[in-house]
């Protein structure tokens, strides 16, 4: 059975890229600017603030998880009042060392392991868009786990460590993605997932994107009216079915091109267009260029 979430993940090709020990005690507190890369990082021990731009602050418990698939700007701190130090993870070096928050000596308030990857996907804005901004776990152990394999094979440079961090990132995304799924859940792919209706339209449209589906197919798929599956699609996963479809066929397409050992005609054929032609012009439309010029682009 096809498993759109894989499908996302592996179009996305997440590389491990830094992974450090953080740890902060008595009054402390930083404020990192937008990065824009995913992150994430696991409680070790101890307890601790986070603020999220956009979102409602929590707070960190050991054990806890974290991943912000497009991380924004984000506050983190002890408990007391306090006026956090700015840092931009953009030019900020990457430290060698664990990095140590407030008080210099003495046993810490908290420790996590947190770190970031990059998305090798030239798509990742249109996937990532998919997934929620926040993804905030409690006794996360498996997660906890991946995070510590993530954290020590950072940091051996051992032969195959690039293979194994990314396989490694590609398991703690999904299991932390999957573990997210419920009514709770911004509207996205994972929600779309987690209702049986629109999974079944979802599953259909990532098994055989070249099909030329239309609504009225896709909701015999979700066994709905034609009406009760648009809303109800539109509802649950933030856009109208035909408009993620074409994401997902322009997303398939651009992993195609990136190959360059497919056909333009081959390419045309397995996202759902007739022709070359037809291909080119909605791509084009849709990506800002054509498929040629993306393609070069991307090999140079």
């Amino acid at each position: 059975m096809t498993d759109p979430l894989s499908e996302v993940i592996a179009l996305l090709r997440p590389r491990a890229v830094f992974a450090k020990g953080i740890s902060g005690a008595g009054v402390w507190g930083v404020r990192y600017t937008d990065f824009g890369e995913p992150s994430f990082c696991t409680v070790l021990e101890g307890s601790c603030r986070l603020h999220v731009d956009g979102q409602e602050p929590i707070t960190l418990e050991a054990g806890d998880f974290v991943l912000l698939p497009a991380t924004p700007g984000f506050v983190m701190s002890g408990f007391q009042p306090v006026t956090p130090e700015v840092i931009d993870p953009k030019a900020a070096p990457a430290p060698v060392d664990e990095v140590r928050h407030g008080r210099p000596d003495g046993d810490p308030d908290v420790r996590l392991l947190g770190g970031y990857f990059v998305f090798d996907s030239p798509d990742a804005g249109l996937l990532v868009s998919l997934l929620p901004a926040l993804v905030h776990m409690r006794g996360a152990d498996r997660l906890t786990t991946l995070t510590r394999l993530v954290g020590e094979e950072a940091r051996e440079h051992r032969p195959g460590r690039d293979l194994v961090l990314s396989r490694l990132v590609e398991v703690l995304l999904i299991e932390a993605l999957r573990a997210l799924q419920g009514d709770d859940t911004p509207p996205g792919l994972l929600r779309g997932l987690a209702d049986t209706r629109v999974s079944a339209a979802i599953r259909r449209m990532h098994g055989d994107p070249a099909r030329p589906w239309t609504v009225v197919e896709l909701a015999r798929e979700a066994a709905l009216s034609r009406s009760a599956f648009f809303d109800r699609f539109m509802r649950i996963v933030g856009v109208p079915p035909m408009e993620y479809l074409l994401a997902w066929r322009m997303a398939v397409a651009k992993d195609l091109l990136r190959r360059r050992d497919v056909t333009l005609s081959e390419v045309a054929e397995r996202v759902g267009y007739s022709s070359a032609s037809t291909f080119s012009t909605a791509f084009s439309r849709y990506v800002g260029r054509a498929p040629g010029g993306y393609a070069r682009a991307l090999a140079s």
